[in-house]
């Protein structure tokens, strides 16, 4: 008996998969891919919430839903992508567009992201984007951590709340960290580091049609094609679910952050001078909840409470790098040593950020 196998690495390839009555399937129904999957937190936690604070249901719940609403047409756009390049067989070729390349592709990808308005976790579906095509990781690391630190409406917030010394220094710190995260990817790289940094079966995964078999070329027109229309809207669903799941989880943690776990608590308890209260406050803001927006008011009034200038930026930088939230998603996408470059160099540069900060200001 021949199956054809289909999953986000080979969705729409017709790939037969050898199995017969023998091969030792379990009878029976198999609950884990039901259960053990991030759609049964999705369910669980405001059923949990329900049962034990009725009253804060409809606000978690509504808070959950209305991320999730704001970064569905960034998960549209790059679903439709990545499955439209992928049918396509553009991979090797867009990959292919950035030899020789690199350093500056990492530069542009550090200052786009100064400029794009984007969260941490509204950037994953770019990052799954950039990944499925071939981008070069150290210019994805540069826009990764770049991205969510600043733009433009962030920039004039945080002047009017602390100060232009404070927007301009975000602003620098932005560029600066994605340059700084960009080039210590590349040359890590040059090692044999990161050789194969998507994990199999995520959005970024590759696919087999390829490019013309004739020309080499991808083919663009993939509705002029079955096979390659399959892949499309095998790539489509499987992406789609495959981003969906994992960031309805990441707003699920969020609402529960924000309503449970307040900004203006966490900031409380990196109060002080020195160095050890901007140590504390890149390891307590990165896991936390931090907006972009609402950080600057929540942090004028903390430091006039006391707390120390190069604290709240690196709190400020720590928070809006990643939080508890963002981190469940970009687990589902790159490998564990990618994940932990990304945290490491979030988590240095806040501190980097705070101390040089503390110094010049």
């Amino acid at each position: 008996m021949t199956d054809t196998e289909f999953s986000p690495t080979n969705s729409g390839c017709c790939a037969p998969k050898e199995t017969s009555c023998c091969s030792g399937k379990k009878s029976g129904f198999d609950w884990k891919p039901w259960v053990l999957t991030p759609w049964s937190i999705v369910v669980v936690v405001p059923l949990l919430v329900l049962a034990l604070d009725p009253e804060r249901t409809v606000e978690v719940v509504s808070f959950a839903v209305r991320a999730f609403a704001g970064t569905l047409p960034y998960i549209a756009f790059a679903v439709l992508l990545i499955a439209w390049l992928k049918a396509a067989g553009a991979e090797g070729h867009i990959s292919r567009a950035f030899e020789g390349r690199e350093w500056q592709a990492i530069v542009m990808a550090a200052l786009f992201g100064g400029l794009a308005p984007f969260c941490s976790c509204e950037v994953i579906p770019f990052i799954a984007g950039l990944l499925a095509v071939g981008a070069p990781l150290s210019a994805i690391m540069a826009f990764w951590l770049s991205s969510p630190l600043i733009d433009p409406p962030t920039l004039l917030i945080t002047a009017g709340a602390l100060g232009w010394s404070f927007a301009i220094g975000k602003a620098v710190i932005a560029v600066s960290l994605g340059l700084f995260g960009g080039v210590a990817v590349a040359l890590a790289m040059r090692g044999g580091m990161f050789a194969s940094p998507v994990r199999i079966g995520s959005a970024a995964s590759g696919s087999c049609c390829g490019a013309s078999k004739t020309t080499g070329k991808p083919v663009w027109r993939v509705w002029k094609d079955s096979e390659r229309t399959t892949q499309f809207w095998s790539e489509l669903k499987a992406n789609a679910l495959f981003l969906a799941k994992w960031l309805a989880l990441a707003y699920v943690l969020e609402a529960l952050l924000v309503t449970y776990v307040p900004a203006s608590l966490i900031a409380g308890v990196v109060g002080g001078e020195g160095l050890v209260p901007i140590v504390i406050a890149a390891f307590v803001g990165m896991p936390a909840y931090l907006n972009s927006y609402v950080a600057p008011p929540l942090l004028s009034g903390l430091i006039d409470q006391g707390m120390s200038n190069g604290a709240a930026m690196s709190f400020m930088i720590a928070g809006a790098v990643s939080s508890i939230p963002a981190m469940a998603a970009v687990w589902s996408l790159v490998r564990p040593q990618v994940f932990a470059t990304y945290l490491g160099l979030g988590l240095f540069g806040a501190i980097a950020s705070g101390l040089i900060f503390q110094m010049i200001v």
